[in-house]
């Protein structure tokens, strides 16, 4: 009786076992489809394509929602002091283009000179088709700019290991450039990530339909002499419609969550006390100790028993041992 009941625990063991590989591979797997009928929990974002899933930090989804409830707005000239979180609307959400700006012709690009720190300027564009890139055309490398500030500081738990990119003011995807320095500034990948949300915004607009544009300005914004941009201002309003289509005004940090930035330099340190506190939606599994966005495919394949709903900072989870999902990047 006790050898059968010794290789009832073993069997049971090895099929528990065999239960959370499963459900872990279910987490983290390259890529997926959804469950035929599956929508997010009543009341939590979907996100707006599939990108959504695949980017780190900031969605689209919460920044609708941050735009839908009144996230804090803070004028224009403040200064720029992060306070935990990532993005801010600036006046209202409102961009303040000028009537020279808004009559500028399409295909109009814009990058001011650098400055005698050699630190870039606001750019300008007016987005459309016809200054984007054709399907298929591969980025160019960047690796000649160094942008005022740059270090290869390296951190392990970095998404990519390296804490700063040369980040575009003006994206790639709206105006095909590369490796152009008058459109280069050191940012986190973090701030990067977040910056594709909004390039993501008019670029749908103006793939959305022939002849439609936005007019566009990014803006990095440093303190006194320093090297390292503190934010950038995004600005832009789809041409033709009164901004209808694409309308924001945003400031993003140039943070990274566990880094503290001596904007000075460009050097930097391990500091835990640096957190984003942007307020998540998520589902975590229990089994598996692995978290996802809402919208993630993946939480719907979730046992009913080991599904957790969670709303809050994502390091509260992390501190309970709990690992992000390495396609949605809650």
């Amino acid at each position: 009786m006790g050898t059968l009941a010794g290789i009832t625990r073993i069997a049971a063991g090895i099929l528990g076992a065999i239960a959370r590989l499963a459900s872990t591979a279910d987490d983290t797997r390259a890529g997926w489809d959804a469950p035929a009928g599956w929508d997010a929990p009543t009341g939590w974002d979907a996100p707006a394509d599939e990108d959504d899933l695949r980017r780190l930090g900031l969605s689209r989804g919460e920044y609708l929602r941050a735009a839908a409830e009144g996230a804090p707005s803070r004028a224009a000239g403040e200064p720029p002091v992060f306070e935990g979180r990532l993005l801010e609307l600036i006046d209202g959400n409102v961009p303040a283009f000028s009537p020279e700006e808004l009559a500028l012709p399409p295909g109009s690009e814009r990058y001011a000179e650098l400055d005698a720190l050699g630190r870039c300027g606001p750019a300008i564009a007016l987005v459309g088709r016809e200054t984007m890139p054709a399907p298929g055309t591969a980025r160019g490398d960047l690796g000649a700019v160094r942008p005022s500030g740059w270090d290869d500081a390296r951190y392990g738990f970095v998404e990519g290991g390296r804490l700063f990119q040369r980040c575009h003011l003006i994206g790639h995807r709206l105006t095909a450039e590369d490796a152009n320095p008058r459109n280069l500034f050191t940012g986190t990948g973090y701030l990067n990530h977040a910056m594709r949300v909004f390039e993501g915004l008019a670029a749908d607009h103006c793939e959305a339909a022939p002849g439609n544009r936005v007019l566009y300005r990014a803006t990095p914004v440093f303190q006194a002499d320093e090297l390292v941009a503190r934010a950038v201002r995004l600005e832009a309003l789809s041409a033709g419609d009164g901004g209808a289509g694409v309308r924001f005004s945003v400031l993003l940090h140039n943070v990274q969550p566990g880094v503290r930035i001596d904007y000075a330099t460009g050097a930097s340190r391990e500091d835990a006390a640096v957190q984003d506190a942007t307020m998540r939606r998520c589902v975590a599994n229990e089994a598996s100790r692995v978290f996802h966005r809402a919208s993630c495919p993946a939480a719907a394949r979730i046992a009913k028993g080991a599904r957790r709903r969670y709303e809050g900072p994502r390091q509260a989870l992390e501190s309970e041992g709990y690992e992000p999902c390495k396609r949605c990047r809650p």
